[in-house]
């Protein structure tokens, strides 16, 4: 796994910023107004840093906008960075400052001159985000390359006492989805999913994973459908963090380790980011794994239906018709239409064998869903508004970007099928939104539930909110979050 960068947090000392080795990051206010420590670092470099903030880069200077000054005269490190930052900023805004500590960081030693600045731990947080590189399939120099320490010089460490394993464990969950949505197919087969699951049994979560003799006799025909095309077996694992009693959160994750589509084949074009189809089980994983790092009070379970959607003479054909756990049969229209399929049984084994309080479930679902959100916005759908308003209210703090979509009768209308109980596609108009209607057939009536379309932020072709191009990590930061504020101690 990716290692993210440590953190400590340390007493601002003004007699050791000379001889500070590495980054050095300061502070500036948009006009250009230097903050103490930031002045101290003036004076050492003979006035370098306000002549950068009176430059050409300070100009229309925004929270995180920032300037390098290399190899500064008077002191020993390599480089001090100049971060625009208010006197008194948002978390959101620390955090989108220490984003831009992390961008240009690479893997040299980073001291972030915070002093009294308020939300120090957001500022180290976005720092350690923001240094992920995916490294495991080079080789040589380029494979060992690390993130280096980062060490928050503050006047009151004692602030900031448990700072330092809050960001591991949630920088550790969110390199874990980020590792696992970058890893190839050839790579992270089923087997080799699982096998990492099982894993975090060594942080106490209770792992049980369940092999195709198992789902058949469960009735999980939908799922079972989708993999039987593919020479890597379908399973099912269940992830349970017990830090409470009661009944508990579910969360469900599509693990599509790679798409080809099935019989109706995907475009050759883009077709090798199918690799991160799995994005809704890498998230579900992630936050498993942060909980049980942080020891959360609360009871939560993940569940992963992993398989393989491939062309082959057993897959499942256009015009097929499928029983599901639930025992509605579902009329296959386009077998690119998989996700909903894995994630309807699911869903429905998750509610018959634990009886959750909620359900969130999160899958790469449609391409539907970047047309109308782009790479901004994860599609968030629900039949219940105070769990909705209560994971939006979440990935807001955290940054993350979700928007609320509709539901209806109109919209699952469009689902009629002419030989089955429903068929998994509705046409083109509202797709995403027809999607989550197939999903929400197999939420019972009383559990609220809230689904995740996250095909346009799982993976961006550009800079996200703690990411650079490439795999985000997006939601393990917003369940955390509402784990946290809504199911601790329930």
């Amino acid at each position: 796994m990716t290692t993210p960068a440590s953190v400590s947090f340390r007493p601002f000392d003004p007699a050791e910023l000379a001889q500070i080795e590495g980054r050095i990051v300061v502070f500036a206010d948009a006009d250009g107004t230097l903050d103490p420590a930031a002045r101290r670092i003036d004076r050492l470099t003979r006035g370098a840093v306000k002549r950068a903030v009176e430059g050409e880069a300070f100009e229309d200077a925004t929270p995180g906008t920032s300037v390098d000054l290399a190899f500064p005269a008077g002191l020993a490190a390599e480089a001090v960075q100049v971060i625009c930052l208010p006197r008194r900023p948002t978390a959101a805004e620390a955090r989108k400052a220490g984003v831009a500590v992390g961008r240009s960081a690479g893997s040299a030693a980073v001291t972030l001159l915070a002093n009294a600045r308020r939300f120090a731990d957001e500022l180290a947080l976005g720092a350690v985000l923001r240094g992920y590189t995916y490294r495991a399939q080079r080789t040589g120099a380029a494979a060992d390359k690390t993130a280096g320490p980062v060490a928050v010089l503050v006047s009151k460490p004692g602030d900031y006492e448990d700072a330092a394993d809050r960001i591991a464990a949630l920088a550790q969950g969110v390199f874990f989805t980020r590792d696992l949505t970058a890893a190839p197919s050839n790579v992270l087969t089923t087997t080799e999913f699982a096998r990492q699951l099982e894993g975090l049994r060594d942080l106490g979560v209770e792992v049980e994973v369940l092999e195709e003799a198992e789902l058949e006799e469960l009735g999980m025909r939908t799922l079972l459908a989708v993999g039987q095309g593919s020479e890597s077996p379908s399973k099912v694992v269940v992830m349970q963090w017990k830090g409470a009693g009661g009944d508990p959160l579910a969360l469900v994750g599509k693990g599509v380790v790679f798409d080809a589509g099935g019989i109706s084949l995907k475009p050759a074009a883009g077709m090798e980011d199918m690799t991160m189809d799995m994005g809704g089980a890498g998230v579900v994983s992630g936050v498993m794994k942060t909980l049980a790092l942080r020891k959360a009070k609360a009871h939560v379970v993940g569940l992963v239906g992993l398989v393989e959607n491939m062309p082959d003479g057993r897959a499942t054909r256009p015009g097929d018709v499928v029983r599901s756990m639930k025992g509605d049969t579902v009329e296959v229209i386009n077998t690119d239409a998989e996700g909903r399929m894995v994630l309807a049984d699911v869903l429905w084994y998750a509610q018959e064998r634990f009886k959750p309080q909620g359900v969130v479930d999160l899958a790469t679902l449609t391409g539907a869903i970047m047309i109308g959100l782009g790479h901004e916005n994860a599609g968030v759908f629900s039949n219940n508004d105070p769990l909705c308003d209560a994971f939006l209210k979440a990935a807001k703090a955290e940054g993350e970007g979700a928007w609320r979509m509709p539901l209806g009768e109109a919209y699952a209308k469009q689902l009629k099928s002419d030989v089955a109980d429903v068929k998994n596609v509705g046409g083109r108009p509202g797709g995403a939104i027809t999607a989550a209607e197939f999903l929400r057939r197999f939420v019972k009536d009383d559990t609220p539930w809230i689904h995740l379309d996250i095909a346009g932020v799982a993976k961006t072709g550009g800079d996200s909110a703690h990411a650079g191009k490439g795999v985000s990590g997006w939601g393990v930061l917003s369940l955390d979050r509402l784990v946290r504020d809504r199911f601790e101690g329930e």
